[in-house]
Order: structure tokens, then sequence, then C-alpha cells
């Protein structure tokens, strides 16, 4: 049985969620009304997953998201809560190292596969929302951040494979729009992955968005 950690300022919220969660199979182990009292949690209970609100008093999401990361060996895994699906607190939670993001208004159903998605190592977020984000995001500037020293060692191919990335495409939209098949597309993928150190593709979604890469 997964194991989970409900962090959201709003009790009715984290009631909610905890209902939802244990209806489907799924112990909820703590709640959390605050960033700091998730990271407190996560200590002492050491759970599959934790649901993160973003935006909480005391210390947010983000920062709680950062904290929890830095201390695990990849567990915890963390999925951003969110009202909305262009929030800046989003992207901060996927450089932070959370795995994927969910909105508020996810169904039932979409919330307990999303639990068993990202204990298994699985993506979270839907093609179709993860685009809209990345749209939103990608139309305005970089941040004021280091883009990623693997950045260099990318193909030119590569790099146009990252910006698909960056955009919300799946591998099969990478695929038809490049002309390329759809087992050229996972292991440029694979090398993107390993060139840029990092771990999952919400990681390759930020190191493109820092580096200012578009999609042509």
């Amino acid at each position: 049985m997964s194991r989970v950690v409900v962090a959201d300022d709003q009790a009715l919220v984290r009631q909610g969620l905890r209902l939802i969660l244990e209806l489907a199979g799924v112990d909820v182990v703590a709640e959390a009304a605050d960033g700091a009292e998730a990271v407190a949690a996560v200590a002492e209970h050491r759970p599959d997953v934790v649901l993160m609100d973003l935006r909480m008093p005391v210390m947010d999401g983000v920062e709680a998201t950062r904290r929890i990361v830095a201390e695990g060996d990849g567990h915890p895994r963390v999925l951003a809560l969110t009202t909305f699906d262009a929030d800046q607190h989003v992207l901060d939670a996927l450089r932070a190292g959370a795995v994927g993001f969910l909105l508020k208004d996810v169904t039932s159903e979409g919330l307990a596969d999303a639990i068993r998605r990202a204990v298994d190592g699985q993506p979270v977020v839907a093609p179709s929302v993860l685009a809209r984000l990345m749209a939103h995001f990608t139309s305005s500037p970089p941040p004021s951040v280091a883009a990623s020293p693997g950045l260099a060692e990318l193909s030119e191919r590569e790099r146009e494979v990252l910006a698909r990335i960056g955009a919300g495409l799946s591998n099969a939209e990478i695929a038809a729009e490049l002309v390329i098949s759809m087992a050229t597309v996972k292991t440029h993928v694979r090398h993107i992955l390993a060139k840029l150190g990092v771990r999952d593709r919400a990681q390759a979604i930020v190191a493109a968005h820092d580096a200012g890469l578009r999609r042509s």
C-alpha cells in the first residue's frame, strides 16, 4: 500500500484528499498545514509520495519540496498541487525537484492514478495540461539562472528534441513533428537526460526553460 503525506493549508482540502485516497486504498500517514509541517512529516513517516500545495504560509510548497528532495534519495516523490495550470510556482516546484503536478480539480480516479504512477516512477502530468503550462512559460524570457553545464554536449538534434520536451510534447508528437521514429526519439531522450544529469522528463523541461530553448 502506498504511503502519502497530504500538505495543504486548507483543512477541508486535506480532509477531502484523505477521503479520496483512503477509498482508493492509499494510506494517508500524515497531514500538514504548511511547508514546515510537511518537511517534518516526511522525516517522521517516510512516505512514498507527498501531495504538496504550493501556496502555504510559514514555508511555501516550493521551499518544502526543495528541502524534502535535498534530504532524500529519490523518495518520497513530490507532486505539486495548484489551482492554476499556468502558475509560476509550478515551474519553481519542478526546478526544486517535484516529479509533476496536479490541478486541484483532478478527479478521484485521476488522483489515485497519479499516486500509483508517481510511486512507479512514471510521468504524472497529462500532456495536454503540461503543454498549456509550458506554452505559458516559454512565451516569457527564462529566469536568470545558470543553464545546465551538459547543455553544450547536446547535438543539434538533441537540442531540437529538448525544446519540444520543454514545450510539453509527448514522444509520439516529437516523432511526428521531426519526422523520426519513436525509437529514435526515445534514444534521444535517454541521451539528453544522461548528458544534462537530470533524472526525469520534468527536470528536462526545467532545463529547456532555463536554457531559453524554443520550439522552432
